[in-house]
């Protein structure tokens, strides 16, 4: 598996031979909009609900594990 250097190395090699503008113009908005991950995020009124709900689930208990989920699931499909 590359390393995140080797990786970084043959963009950077690979960028260095496009000469066609508008495909780096594109490719520079792709990264700028990809390197903003520390955007905060502003979630709805519903979704601030939900999260709270899924947090007083947790607390009272109110949980099943995956397994049983999927188990659950299969059956639900089963039936169709």
């Amino acid at each position: 598996m590359a390393t995140v250097d080797n990786i970084r190395n043959g963009l950077i090699d690979k960028i260095l031979s496009i000469k066609n503008k508008d495909f780096l113009v594109a490719l520079d908005k792709l990264i700028t909009s990809s390197s903003s991950e520390s955007d905060i995020i502003n979630l709805t009124k519903e979704q601030k609900s939900m999260l709270e709900m899924s947090e007083q689930d947790i607390k009272t208990g109110k949980l099943i594990s995956q397994e049983a989920m999927d188990k659950r699931n299969l059956e639900w499909l089963n039936a169709m």
